[in-house]
């Protein structure tokens, strides 16, 4: 029996606007993926994002991204919302990192077997889409360690 797990395929909208279908986008080797689930979460996705630039920074082969994932009944509000992420972060590599999900929230949790949306989930995942690590929560220089270990043997 396979029990490897697999992020989902599905369409997403970067911040530059470009229309993108998930995981085939991780253009990392591996790619580190951060879910969040509200807009508070901003914050512990930022706990992350240092620890990551310098990590991507060292290791060129390994990306990261931030997927904000919004509820399908503020699809029609989307050019709104994300236009008005895309004016706060106005960084273009933050930009192009920063892939919006709408819809049906569970099309994301229930395959990738997240159970609690309090919080943030961060994924190793490869280029097949493949997880082969994940941290639920704020950054931890523990699951740092871990999560530098396995990106580096991937």
């Amino acid at each position: 029996m396979d029990t490897r797990i697999f992020f989902p395929r599905i369409e997403a909208r970067n911040l530059e606007g470009m229309t993108v279908l998930l995981p085939e986008a991780f253009s990392g080797s591996p790619s580190v993926v951060i879910i969040a689930f509200t807009r508070s979460h901003q914050a512990l996705v930022d706990s992350w994002t240092p620890w990551l630039d310098e990590f991507v920074e060292k290791h060129p082969s390994v990306a990261f991204y931030e997927i904000p994932t919004i509820s399908g009944s503020w699809k029609f509000m989307r050019r709104m919302i994300d236009g008005g992420m895309a004016t706060a972060i106005r960084t273009p590599k933050v930009l192009k990192r920063t892939m919006t999900v709408y819809g049906d929230i569970r099309r994301i949790t229930v395959p990738l077997g997240i159970f609690d949306r309090s919080t943030i989930t961060v994924l190793l995942v490869t280029r097949e889409g493949e997880v082969l690590w994940s941290h639920v929560g704020p950054f931890d220089p523990v699951a740092a360690s871990a999560l530098g270990e396995v990106a580096t043997a991937a």
